[in-house]
């Protein structure tokens, strides 16, 4: 049995963790596919936009497979490797295309951090998060530590963090952790339709500009404001007006489908 399930729609790719039996935790072998699975979608440019999820309503991830670990506490230095063909956090990251996070259950520490190296996050109902490094008694290395309290504020991540107690997901949507709550039912028809208007737009221009957003939420803000400006004039230089007026065109041909 595999235990990442990859399917297709056109042009979107629906990844699915497929450890059910086990709250899909991220044993060496499913970090070991999870990653290579990535790894391939990224290389593959007929794919414009990329879903994870995981099977069963229990669980998105609870995180690494503890009981391996406990057997085997060298699986804990290969779960912390740099590499994107090791690492499926960085795997994710390194996707040019947007990857969306369907969170169908909880999101447990390493399955946290799996979570939050995706570009936009929609949760079921039944979706909760959390970290619980401080009570397993293992550093972070996945970089929730840093990307948490980026998204929430550094009083909420510590809030998270330091009891490692759960947070449900109406208060990680309260807190800007995820876009939006949707019930269980209608977790992945969401996050296909997202994925469907990411996917209608043109590829180069999702990826550089996903590019844009991450390259710049890495640096200060004057560093950050001065990379658009370059990379703005770089790219719009090769737009002819012809092509601006086209699309134009079908920006307001869309919104007035979308308006019916």
């Amino acid at each position: 049995m595999s235990l990442v399930l990859v399917t297709r729609d056109d042009a979107v790719a629906t990844v699915t963790l497929n450890r059910p039996e086990a709250m899909n935790a991220l044993s060496q072998a499913l970090r070991a596919e999870l990653a290579a699975v990535m790894t391939a979608l990224a290389a593959d440019e007929s794919v414009r936009a990329i879903i994870l999820t995981g099977a069963g309503e229990r669980a998105f991830t609870a995180g690494l497979d503890l009981k391996e670990l406990g057997a085997d506490t060298g699986n804990l230095g290969a779960a912390n490797a740099t590499s994107a063909d090791e690492n499926p956090v960085k795997a994710i990251e390194l996707c040019p295309q947007p990857v969306i996070g369907a969170i169908n259950g909880v999101a447990i520490t390493g399955g946290f951090e799996v979570a939050l190296a995706c570009d936009i996050l929609i949760a079921s109902t039944h979706a909760r998060f959390a970290d619980t490094h401080v009570r397993v008694g293992v550093m972070p290395g996945w970089g929730l530590s840093q990307k948490l309290s980026r998204l929430i504020g550094i009083s909420r991540a510590k809030q998270l963090s330091l009891t490692g107690n759960f947070l449900g997901a109406e208060a990680a949507y309260d807190w800007g952790l995820v876009n939006r709550v949707v019930a269980p039912e209608e977790l992945l028809p969401a996050a296909q339709a997202l994925a469907r208007d990411i996917a209608s737009a043109d590829p180069a221009m999702v990826r550089g500009y996903k590019r844009l957003i991450d390259d710049g939420y890495a640096l200060p803000f004057g560093a950050a404001m001065a990379l658009e400006q370059e990379r703005s004039v770089a790219a719009n230089r090769t737009v002819s007006a012809e092509a601006v007026e086209a699309r134009r065109q079908a920006v307001m041909e869309r919104g007035r489908q979308r308006a019916d």
